[in-house]
């Protein structure tokens, strides 16, 4: 049997990709809020391009969760409900609990300067939608450094949603974000160069912990 008749014809999605990325950019900067509509029309008229790509890469976000496509209301950014919250902290939690098992475990000093370096850059920022970027980044050093590639990949899996949730903490208040987001990640810091196990997870937990009650109402933005 030829390769021709075991696969299919492959396509180009760069100009989708490249759209999706613009659109995700745009939601990460603040232009879309969660609920925002996102017409296609629109889309093509402002980035040049035509409707099929930017419908591509609308799916493609939505594949990350970042959006919501429905026929009857187009598409929208995703509001996230309390049982997504709900969900996705006990799934971010599961899978940051073994990463920091592991990075106390396994990671060099090299690792652990790598995640210190990416607290510290948070330190001199002005800008909260840059905090959270800067936020999303932290983690990311943190599950480069398990060293487990399949549970980094679970990690990507998430990470467009855990930015979107740390987007609606912050558009509920900005109220004394700017400096408490710095001193809990020297504090996350301080745990793992310790290689001190129990304190790491409890203060992640805690880290967790305080953006969902802020989102959920439990308690008020701080």
């Amino acid at each position: 049997m030829s390769d021709q008749g075991k696969v299919s014809p492959a396509r180009r999605r760069g100009l989708a990709d490249e759209v999706a990325d613009r659109i995700r950019e745009a939601i990460f900067s603040g232009a879309y809020s969660p609920g925002a509509q996102l017409r296609e029309v629109e889309l093509s008229s402002v980035m040049d391009v035509s409707r099929g790509p930017v419908r591509e890469g609308l799916r493609v976000l939505e594949r990350e969760g970042l959006v919501h496509c429905a026929w009857h209301r187009g598409t929208t950014v995703t509001t996230l409900s309390t049982e997504d919250v709900a969900e996705l902290d006990s799934l971010r939690g599961a899978l940051e609990d073994l990463a920091v098992q592991q990075v106390i475990a396994r990671a060099s000093d090299e690792d652990l300067a790598s995640i210190a370096k990416a607290a510290e850059v948070m330190e001199r920022v002005a800008d909260t939608h840059e905090m959270v970027r800067l936020d999303i980044a932290f983690h990311d050093t943190v599950f480069a450094a398990a060293g487990h590639r399949r549970l980094a990949d679970a990690w990507e899996g998430i990470r467009c949603q855990v930015h979107l949730f740390l987007l609606t903490r912050i558009n509920l208040s900005t109220e004394g974000y700017l400096g408490c987001i710095p001193h809990e990640h020297r504090e996350l810091v301080t745990a793992l160069r310790s290689r001190d196990t129990d304190t790491a997870l409890q203060l992640f937990a805690a880290h967790r912990r305080h953006a969902v009650d802020v989102v959920t109402g439990t308690i008020a933005p701080s």
